[in-house]
Order: structure tokens, then C-alpha cells, then sequence
């Protein structure tokens, strides 16, 4: 198993300064998520051969390694510019992974949770036209359902991915999605297992049921506004179940891998980056 940090905290550093820090804090893998100099969110990739060869310098110079890249582009947009723009997005995004010698890639459904159907036409439609250059360049693929995404469930997510039927496509669980999987219920240990042999990733983090208190656990105004709220605390701090979280890992021997991916505390990422690295190695490496 592979336990990577998300340096979303440290996305102003540097590249060089950001795998030193990586490293300075234990960790032996880094995830790539977006960031404005290198794949932003949504946008065309910002990378260059240079800064290619020096980001492999840097991650080789401090001894990390990179477990997977995190492009976020709208391939299931009810926009078919947009659309058409994303997967013009991916196939770049694709190119980079394979320049970076890195062999999977992250991403999430993306669309929009009141256009359902036609999102996932869009989705389905992206796929059928990258299917064949991940393929063809040996990139493998791991998808997360996510909060306001076309998709929001956990079960029907490992539906869709299991639809898709490529062994090299899977399924990320999001521990701070867990309680828009169920809508509420947060009962982790059936949907882990539902995800069964397609579970190959986790996102770590914590995070509060918005079900919760009657739907009162956060307040947006104004009243009835379409808003999809949660977090990506440390451990401890929402109500994620993680005795059964970790202990269910351990019985079904998950061996794929775990990103530390908190956001909230860009005052004091060291100390929640070392507690979360800490935590998942006492649960997960036994």
C-alpha cells in the first residue's frame, strides 16, 4: 500500500520546495492535485517540457515518489463546449502522466447533480473518446464520486465504473464524501465492501454529516439556495466513522492507495499533514 500526501496546503510553494517539504514530513508519495502552474482546475494544463524535467528533478532529488496525478476537467458538462474542451484537456493531461512516467490518474465524475442524465451522456460520451488514448499510452484511471458531481452516490458509482468494464478503470472512495454516499446514513463498512475488487483508492480525510440536525448542520442563506457543502478536516474533527473505516480496510486487506487529503488548515498544514501520516501507518500498516 501507498500512502501519498495531497500538497494542495503547500500549493504555493515552489515544485522543488514542495516535494522537500513531502519529504521532510515523512512521506514517500505525493498526489498531485491541481494547481495554477502546473494542471489548474478546469483549465488547459500550464506544463512544458521544462517544467516537466524539472518537477522529475525535484521529486528525484528528495526522494519521493509520484503515485498518481489529479486532473479535474468538465468531461461530464451538460456544455458540449465545455465538454469538448475537457477531453481536449485530457488527452494533454494523459500525455504529461506518461512524461512523468506516472501510470494513474485521479479525477472525479464532475456534471451537476440537477442535469443527472444528461451529465452522464456527457461522461459516457468523454469516455468513449479517451477510453482509447489511456489504452494506448498505459495510463490507468481511478474515479471518485463527488458532492454536487451527476453522481453522488457511492453503490451506483461502482455501478457506473463497473459499466465501463476496463480493469484498468476503478474506484476512489472519499472518506469526506462518505455521508453524500449514503445520503446521511454514513454506514462505511457495506459500502466499502459493495466496492469490493474496483477499490483501489482512498481520499483521507473528516468531515460533518450535512443530514445531520434535520439538515441544520449548516446554514446557507438564502434559505433554499443550491448549495452542496462538506469538508476535508483531520481525523477526529467530523463525524466520519473511523474505527469502522480503518478496521473495514483491514478485513477486506485493501492494498492500493491512501492520500492525506485535508484542506483546512493552510495555518498549520505541518502539524495536520504529520498527524494524519501518523494516524493512517498506526491503521493501515499493521
Amino acid at each position: 500500500m501507498r500512502i501519498a500526501l495531497d500538497p494542495y496546503m503547500y500549493r504555493h510553494l515552489p515544485l522543488n520546495q514542495m516535494t522537500d517539504k513531502a519529504a521532510e514530513l515523512g512521506y514517500e508519495y505525493i498526489e498531485l492535485s491541481p494547481r495554477e502552474d502546473f494542471m489548474p482546475f478546469y483549465k488547459a494544463p500550464r506544463v512544458d517540457r521544462a517544467r516537466i524535467k524539472e518537477f522529475r528533478k525535484a521529486l528525484s532529488d528528495s526522494g519521493v515518489k509520484l503515485s498518481s496525478l489529479l486532473p479535474m476537467y468538465h468531461w461530464a458538462s451538460a456544455d458540449e463546449g465545455l465538454r469538448v474542451a475537457a477531453v481536449r484537456n485530457w488527452k494533454r493531461a494523459i500525455q504529461i502522466a506518461v512524461e512523468m512516467d506516472c501510470e494513474l490518474v485521479n479525477s472525479e465524475f464532475t456534471g451537476q447533480s440537477d442535469k443527472a442524465l444528461v451529465c452522464e451522456n456527457q461522461f459516457m460520451r468523454s469516455m468513449d473518446e479517451l477510453m482509447p488514448e489511456f489504452e494506448r499510452e498505459g495510463v490507468k484511471l481511478n474515479i471518485q464520486a463527488h458532492p454536487y458531481d451527476f453522481c453522488e452516490r457511492n453503490n451506483e458509482a461502482v455501478d457506473i465504473i463497473r459499466g465501463l468494464d476496463r480493469d484498468w478503470i476503478n474506484y476512489v472512495y472519499a472518506a469526506p464524501h462518505t455521508f453524500f454516499y449514503d445520503d446521511g446514513k454514513g454506514d462505511i463498512a457495506p459500502m466499502l465492501k459493495y466496492a469490493g475488487d474496483k477499490l483501489a483508492h482512498l481520499i483521507i480525510a473528516d468531515t460533518y454529516n450535512h443530514r445531520a440536525s434535520s439538515g441544520q448542520r449548516y446554514i446557507v442563506n438564502p434559505p433554499g439556495v443550491h448549495a452542496t457543502v462538506h469538508q476535508h478536516l483531520d481525523i477526529g474533527q467530523g463525524e466520519v466513522d473511523w474505527e469502522t473505516f480503518f478496521s473495514t480496510l483491514r478485513e477486506i486487506r485493501f492494498d492500493g492507495i491512501a492520500t492525506v487529503s485535508v484542506f483546512a488548515w493552510e495555518d498549520r498544514p505541518d502539524q495536520s499533514s504529520l498527524m494524519m501520516l501518523e494516524r493512517v501507518k498506526s491503521e493501515l500498516c499493521r
